[in-house]
C-alpha cells in the first residue's frame, strides 16, 4: 500500500510505493513469560530521492492478541512495549549544518529520549529554542522568560528578523512553560505534572517548524541573493 512520507535524512516529501518498503513480523513468543506472547514488527523504507537513497528503519515490540502466528493485526497499538526508529539514530531529522551544532545536538538528543523520558525531551527542546533566540535573534538575557519578552518587543517594533512571527514567539513561550516541568521541581514535591511522549513529539514538531521558518528561510534568501549577485557580476564582465 502506498503512503505519503517525508524522509528524515533529506526532508524530501514523497509517495512510498510497495517496492520502496519492507514490512516484517517476527514471532518471538516464549512460553510463560510475564509480558505475554510477543511479536516484533520491523518496517524499512527506502528514500526515492536520487541525492539521498538512505534507509529508515522502524521497530516495534508488542503483545499479540491471540495464539495465532504473529501478524501485524495481532499487535495492539496500546500494547507496544517498544516503538521507535532504529535508523536514523533517535528518529530525528538530519538538520543542515547552517543550524548551530549545539542546537542540532540538543534536538537530536530530545528525539532520542522521547520515549524514555518525555519530560527530559521537552526540557531539551526548551533549551534548543533558547539557543535559537540567542543565536538567530541575537537576544541574550538572564532567563528564557526575559529573552522571550525581549523577542516579543523586537517583533512588535519591527527590529526582529522577518522570519520571526508573533505566533512563533507565543509557541516558544508555551514550550518554555512545558519544558519547565522537567527543568524545575514543583514547590510541593508531591505534586506530579507529567509530559507524555505524544506531547513531547508535538514540541519537537514545533521546533522543526521553527528551524525551517527561521534558519531555512534565511539560508534560502542568502542563496538567492548570492545567485543574483553572481549573475550581475557575470553580465558586468561581458560588457
Amino acid at each position: 500500500m502506498a503512503f505519503n512520507w517525508t524522509c528524515p535524512y533529506c526532508n524530501h516529501l514523497q509517495t512510498v510505493v510497495p517496492s520502496q518498503q519492507r514490512h516484517i513480523i517476527a514471532d518471538i513468543r516464549i512460553a510463560d513469560q510475564a509480558e505475554g506472547p510477543l511479536a516484533c514488527e520491523i518496517q524499512a523504507i527506502g528514500c526515492a530521492n536520487a541525492e539521498c537513497r538512505k534507509t529508515t528503519v522502524k521497530a516495534g515490540i508488542g503483545v499479540c492478541t491471540s495464539n495465532l502466528p504473529a501478524i501485524a493485526s495481532n499487535i495492539r497499538n496500546d500494547d507496544y512495549i517498544y516503538m521507535g526508529v532504529l535508523i536514523p539514530d533517535g528518529g530525528n531529522k538530519i538538520l543542515p549544518e547552517y543550524i548551530p551544532k549545539p542546537i542540532r545536538e540538543d534536538y537530536r538528543e530530545a528525539c532520542k529520549i522521547i520515549d524514555l523520558s518525555p519530560k527530559a525531551s521537552a526540557t531539551l527542546i526548551r533549551r534548543c529554542l533558547q539557543g535559537m533566540i540567542r543565536d538567530f535573534a541575537g537576544i541574550q538575557r538572564g532567563t528564557l522568560n526575559s529573552e522571550i519578552t525581549a523577542l516579543k518587543q523586537a517583533v512588535e517594533n519591527g527590529t526582529a528578523d522577518r522570519s520571526i512571527t508573533c505566533e512563533s514567539v507565543d509557541a516558544i513561550d508555551h514550550i518554555r512553560t512545558i519544558g519547565n516541568i522537567g527543568a524545575h521541581m514543583e514547590k510541593d514535591i508531591n505534586t506530579i505534572i507529567d509530559v507524555d511522549s505524544n506531547e513531547a513529539e508535538t514540541l519537537i514538531e514545533v521546533a522543526e517548524m521553527l528551524f525551517e521558518e527561521w534558519y531555512g528561510d534565511r539560508h534560502r534568501r542568502a542563496e538567492r541573493l548570492t545567485k543574483v549577485k553572481g549573475i550581475a557580476d557575470s553580465k558586468k564582465e561581458q560588457k
